[in-house]
């Protein structure tokens, strides 16, 4: 499918310089761009490489421009692009319709309309599934679980019993959503296990990556805010509770009863210690573990995590550890050489 540039400009509501009859065929970045097609620049250091770029568009913020391109003017130029690539997606090969007759599906089940579920779906007594939500292959649904409308879960995710799932929530392959939280108390040198009786709640807009794990909580519930998005391999515990549009990286891991505020970010390998609050706002770099609540707005780094700057001038101090050494080693020896004089003296 091609666009026109004009008829690109109109979708993502831009404003075109150049050639607006130019004819687009798909979208790439700017290295990789061939002719006829769309790319885009968000930061002004690429302006060169546009310039360069074979793209024969390119979507880029108001303020800037490249001189001997057609270049379409946006508010947000890289979510102008990621709006523009829904023009060339192929046709969608892997929308399945209506139930498949493999799919097990308890009676008292309440089906909304155009729902789709796929072969070897389990759906247990008490279910509600919102319209339009898609159900691939092998999912199960548990025990008065409800799923909101116009849901896409993908195939082998688990849903247990009476766990919440809000509308438009995107669920990857693997997923696991109200899986026991890890509670044990030692008597008698055994492990006993607590019984973890709560639940979890999915808010709208949320998406979930693959072989995630969200805990139910031990009483009252575990919670992901609205339009939070969670990466592959995260474990969230019971009782957390994740707030609005926060962003989750691959292999972070939340313990038990934290509180994360709105609009944090948890980058790859973030490690929570349980009970603590991560303030709105605050970021929490690459494999920090956080001991301590975090304020809002902050961002920490290291282990144990502490504010950016701070980490930094430690960091910075380490660099020089060889250089304090012979530093120490040479007041050291004309401390020695000093003390032997007074020695002799005396």
């Amino acid at each position: 499918m091609r666009k026109t540039v004009a008829e690109i400009a109109k979708f993502i509501e831009g404003d075109v310089c150049g050639d607006d009859s130019t004819l687009i065929k798909g979208c790439a970045g700017l290295k990789e761009a061939q002719e006829g097609d769309l790319s885009f620049v968000a930061n002004p250091k690429y302006i060169a490489l546009a310039e360069q770029s074979k793209a024969s568009a390119v979507i880029v913020p108001r303020e800037l421009s490249i001189p001997g391109k057609t270049f379409i003017r946006t508010k947000n130029s890289s979510l102008a692009f990621s709006k523009a690539i829904s023009l060339f997606l192929p046709e969608n090969t892997n929308v399945i319709k209506g139930i498949h007759p493999t799919a097990i599906i308890a009676k008292d089940v309440v089906i909304g309309k155009d729902v789709a579920i796929g072969p070897y779906v389990v759906v247990e007594p008490g279910v509600v599934l919102g319209e339009r939500s898609v159900i691939h292959a092998g999912c199960y649904l548990g025990l008065k679980a409800q799923i909101g409308s116009d849901c896409l879960i993908y195939p082998n995710v688990t849903v247990r019993e009476t766990v919440t799932i809000g509308h438009r929530v995107i669920i990857h392959s693997g997923t696991v959503i109200g899986c026991d939280g890890f509670g044990y108390v030692m008597v008698d040198g055994k492990n006993h296990k607590i019984p973890q009786v709560g639940t979890v709640i999915i808010e709208d807009d949320v998406e979930i990556g693959a072989c995630v794990t969200i805990d139910r909580a031990r009483f009252d519930k575990t919670v992901v805010g609205q339009g939070t998005k969670i990466d592959n391999l995260v474990q969230i515990a019971h009782n957390v509770v994740v707030g609005e549009n926060c962003i989750i990286v691959s292999q972070s891991g939340i313990s038990g009863s934290v509180t994360i505020g709105n609009g944090a970010i948890l980058a790859g390998q973030a490690g929570i210690a349980g009970h603590l609050t991560i303030g709105e706002g605050a970021i929490v770099s690459a494999k920090a573990g956080v001991s301590k609540s975090i304020a809002p707005h902050t961002q920490v780094t290291g282990y144990p995590a502490r504010p950016i700057d701070k980490m930094m001038e430690v960091n910075a101090h380490v660099q020089l550890l060889p250089k304090y050494v012979k530093t120490i080693q040479d007041l050291k020896k004309r401390i020695d050489e000093l003390e032997k004089k007074v020695a002799q003296k005396l």
